[in-house]
């Protein structure tokens, strides 16, 4: 049994702690916790640390989201999320590190070459694209959806159709890392590139500015292209 560590109490207790308002006795606060395991050996249960937001695999004061123990490029709050050996780099031994094929949406703690579950989710009122990976929310990009007189359809689609340059006919345009939704009269793509070069502004992305896709800026539109697949599902709403 030991006292919790002053980097697990809220600044407010610290404070009153001080100035002698509460003490090291009142279990309210400063409970007493029973030490089952303990990965990183500083006397704190690695259950009390996971719960504080603090990593438990080392014996350092930083957040789960910051530690990357095992140096696989994936964050000890992930390697917990998707169930990885947070200090072995290559959980399955299978000679890619856990990070790279999390990135690739392979299942790191399996050597099957089947991709994990994937889907996309896009949120109308806050202008955000959520990629899931096996159920969790991994990723977020900020977007661009449809105009007040041209609204984003909204309900559960598959992708069915992908196209590296799409041309629309319509719009005189190009609409790079084109995803199709719906008959595909709409999609999801990459801020569109004007016949001349020119390229609508990043600065469109979170205001619904389109003509009813769904624009996500450079970089981030291949980053999903490469990753879901036809069939993939996509909820809008």
């Amino acid at each position: 049994m030991k006292i919790i560590c002053l980097k697990f109490i809220q600044p407010l207790f610290v404070s009153l702690f001080i100035l002698g308002v509460v003490s090291l006795a009142w279990p309210k606060f400063l409970v007493a916790a029973s030490l089952d395991t303990d990965s990183d050996g500083d006397g704190y249960a690695d259950d009390l640390e996971i719960n504080s937001g603090y990593s438990p695999f080392t014996a350092e004061v930083v957040k789960l989201t910051d530690s990357d123990v095992d140096q696989d490029g994936l964050s000890d709050y992930w390697e917990l999320k998707f169930k990885t050996d947070a200090l072995n780099s290559d959980t399955d031994g299978d000679s890619y590190q856990d990070g790279l094929e999390i990135d690739q949406a392979f299942n790191p703690i399996s050597s099957s070459t089947r991709r994990l579950d994937r889907r996309l989710e896009i949120d109308l009122r806050t202008q955000k694209l959520f990629y899931f990976l096996a159920g969790q929310r991994f990723k977020e990009f900020t977007v661009s959806t449809g105009r007040k007189s041209m609204p984003t359809p909204t309900g559960n689609f598959k992708i069915i159709n992908k196209n590296q340059k799409a041309w629309s006919k319509t719009y005189q345009l190009w609409m790079p890392y084109w995803l199709g939704l719906g008959n595909g009269s709409f999609g999801i793509h990459e801020l569109p590139i004007w016949p001349g070069g020119g390229r609508e502004g990043a600065d469109h992305l979170g205001t619904p500015v389109s003509h009813g896709c769904i624009r996500l800026g450079v970089g981030s539109a291949e980053y999903l292209f490469k990753l879901v697949d036809i069939g993939t599902e996509v909820i809008i709403k």
